[in-house]
């Protein structure tokens, strides 16, 4: 089993929500007064039995008109057609913008021949229209177009990867566990989505239940030190992939 991380760079975002690319070389963030600043990794696992997609980034494009996230994909050495399966933490935009792609004005399905697998409480809450972090126009081109696969709660989707529902970030959240071929891999998502939130222990504003999302970095951050999990963090600004030590109340993430 092996993992990818397939960097979309870095953006600011502000109370619009929208996502506008930043360069830390040349920009300044004195420039974009109420942001948040945020590195985009989705990610992509190969085992022995499937392409493995986690989580989508936002869909931009290059200047050629093609999806960074389908590059990135053949950067790794692997064509976008061949993922198989597509594994999302959530629907927010930031990781669902990659499921579609615009062509001639209509939105396709970015992967057409993989299953998509979401909770099913978080496919029905992105429909409702509660929350402009959810992009409804991406779900209805999905629609009766992909496979879905909808979880509910905790399990095992097949043999070596397992979902829980998390709901710290957002209610219906859920991160994955791949233990295959000798190797392990925790994607957090949005719960564990940087190193810097094991280093330090904080209370984010951005997250559903923020003291749930913290306890549960704990938890994660625990694990994955006692039992040697390798950690992929999804918002993370250099180690897109680490491993966790952990040392009385303090962790330490070395890079892979």
């Amino acid at each position: 089993m092996e993992a990818y991380a397939l960097g979309e760079g870095s953006y600011s975002v502000d109370a619009t929500k929208k996502f506008i690319p930043f360069n830390p070389e040349t920009d300044n963030r004195k420039d974009r007064p109420g942001s948040l600043f945020i590195h985009v990794n989705p990610f992509l696992i190969k085992t022995g039995t499937d392409l493995i997609l986690l989580d989508a980034g936002l869909g931009y494009k290059d200047t050629r008109d093609e999806l960074y996230l389908h590059q990135h994909i053949r950067n790794a050495g692997y064509d976008p057609d061949d993922v198989t399966l597509v594994l999302m933490s959530h629907l927010h935009y930031d990781h669902s913008g990659g499921l579609v792609v615009e062509r001639n004005g209509q939105l396709e399905p970015s992967f057409p021949n993989a299953e998509h697998v979401v909770q099913k409480g978080e496919w029905e809450f992105a429909f409702t229209g509660k929350s402009s972090s959810y992009h409804v126009e991406i779900f209805e081109a999905l629609k009766d177009k992909v496979k879905f696969t909808f979880t509910d709660g905790d399990g095992e989707f097949k043999p070596g990867i397992k979902y829980e529902l998390s709901g710290g970030h957002c209610p219906n959240h859920q991160v994955f566990w791949f233990d295959i071929e000798g190797k392990k891999i925790f994607f957090g998502g949005d719960e564990l989505p940087e190193p810097e939130q094991l280093l330090r222990r904080f209370v984010a504003k951005y997250d559903y239940d923020g003291h749930k999302a913290m306890e549960l970095r704990e938890q994660y951050g625990k694990k994955a030190a006692d039992e040697g999990w390798e950690c992929l963090f999804y918002h993370a600004r250099n180690s897109a992939i680490g491993t966790v030590k952990h040392d009385g109340d303090h962790f330490t993430v070395e890079s892979v």
